[in-house]
């Protein structure tokens, strides 16, 4: 934890600070937080202890974990809401990288979503997408000359559809582009997702385009799920921001991935 020493911030403060410490480390120790607000282990043990009672992370000996799970049991909006203003950063820069007349495939999830949002000037793009609110996006873009929204099981809480029907149709088709989001990206784990049934679609997905831009914020770098999706080196480029883990971008860039942090 390279942090500056944050003294004399009021307690609501040095909450917020915390959960943003745990978001991108993973855990947190009382005694080095202890050091970093310039306050007792007494005091730290009170926040952790208010804050797992608000659901917001798990406290263990000596520390914290991120509650990472809590995210994934929010409506899409709110999930789409959480880190809002990074991931519109990560879609204005994912949207410089698409070209006119560019055939993009857009995955599921919150990122994708408001890279979407960010195409609304780009000119006759055909989009092909598992997300049903990526395609529901697109059908208001006027320039977009064609959107395909794959069919097969369709997972409502999360607004994605997977299975081998989606699979076999998306085989039919050939991109330039994929805008792909993951729930963790690691050097050694390489991409991963909480949701194992979408983990075969992303994985023919990558092998479908010619460039694979993977847009992820800062809180999933270094992290590993459940289902892994394919080795980081598989993507192009990474498009995450300046407050990720800077081991892990340092990791992941040695594996030959352009990084973007913005």
């Amino acid at each position: 934890m390279n942090e500056p020493v944050m003294k004399d911030i009021d307690i609501e403060e040095r909450r917020k600070r915390i959960l943003e410490l745990l978001q991108r480390e993973g855990k947190v120790k009382v005694t080095d937080l202890s050091k970093l607000f310039g306050t007792s282990e007494v005091t730290i043990r009170g926040d952790l202890d208010g804050l797992e009672e608000q659901g917001l992370l798990q406290r263990v000996h000596g520390g914290a974990i991120s509650n990472y799970k809590n995210y994934y049991n929010m409506t899409f909006h709110d999930r789409t809401e959480t880190n809002g203003e990074e991931k519109r950063r990560i879609a204005v820069e994912a949207a410089s990288m698409i070209s006119d007349g560019d055939t993009v495939i857009i995955g599921s999830g919150t990122t994708p979503l408001y890279v979407m949002r960010e195409l609304k000037n780009h000119k006759n793009l055909i989009v092909i997408t598992n997300s049903l609110p990526v395609a529901h996006e697109a059908g208001f873009n006027r320039n977009i000359d064609v959107v395909v929204l794959l069919g097969g099981t369709i997972n409502l809480q999360y607004g994605f559809i997977a299975g081998d029907d989606a699979i076999n149709q998306l085989n039919r088709y050939k991109a330039d582009k994929l805008i792909l989001s993951s729930d963790g990206v690691s050097s050694e784990f390489g991409v991963t997702t909480y949701h194992h049934l979408e983990a075969e679609l992303n994985r023919r997905m990558i092998a479908l385009v010619d460039k694979r831009i993977l847009v992820a914020d800062y809180t999933k770098i270094g992290r590993a799920n459940f289902a892994r999706i394919e080795d980081i080196e598989k993507i192009d480029c990474l498009i995450s921001n300046p407050n990720a883990n800077k081991d892990d971008i340092e990791a992941i860039r040695e594996k030959g991935v352009e990084v973007r942090l913005v």
